[in-house]
């Protein structure tokens, strides 16, 4: 009590706080310690590949981390690590599962894309050059709207963010810069 009473005021809270912090990290600390090998059996138990699930328990402990602070009940953690091991090893199944199915796609020969002719591909190359041109001849601010959405895939939302104007805007930048690109590219 007479560290604190030492403290200046306001610093009662941060000391206070910080100490909760401390408890709550070594609690989790001892957690992982002590629950790191159930993820990883979990994890083998689906996956049945010991590589694999090192990778999955390791992402599940990475993420229990993480989120910690949004799990009410300490308690609680046992049953809420397997699920995420569960459900993180369920995820790589599928991924690998949809993987294999692309891959076995693209390896038959009635599926795989045509192969282009000299032809094609220099008027694809000639394109890629004229809409170059366009781009660089576009206003700084019509050309960094189309870059990061059209092109990066960022969503209207996100190129706002970025850009530091509303999304209202992002939506009018977008369009007349698509309008001006068409244009230039007739």
């Amino acid at each position: 009590m007479r560290e604190l009473a030492l403290l200046q005021p306001g610093k009662l809270e941060a000391a206070i706080s910080s100490q909760e912090e401390a408890v709550a990290h070594r609690e989790l600390e001892h957690l992982l310690r002590d629950n790191a090998t159930l993820a990883y059996r979990v994890a083998f138990g689906v996956l049945r590949n010991a590589a694999e699930a090192e990778d999955v328990a390791q992402e599940t402990l990475f993420r229990a981390c993480r989120k910690f602070d949004k799990l009410r009940d300490a308690k609680a953690f046992r049953g809420w690590l397997v699920r995420m091991t569960f459900r993180l090893a369920l995820d790589r199944i599928r991924s690998a599962r949809r993987r294999e199915e692309r891959e076995t796609r693209w390896a038959l020969p009635e599926l795989r894309p045509p192969v282009q002719t000299v032809e094609e591909i220099a008027v694809s190359q000639e394109f890629e050059a004229r809409l170059g041109r366009a781009l660089n001849e576009l206003p700084d601010r019509f050309r960094m709207v189309v870059l990061l959405a059209g092109m990066e895939g960022h969503s209207l939302e996100e190129v706002a963010e970025m850009v530091g104007v509303p999304v209202g805007t992002v939506k009018s930048r977008l369009f007349t810069a698509r309008k001006r690109l068409a244009e230039k590219l007739r």
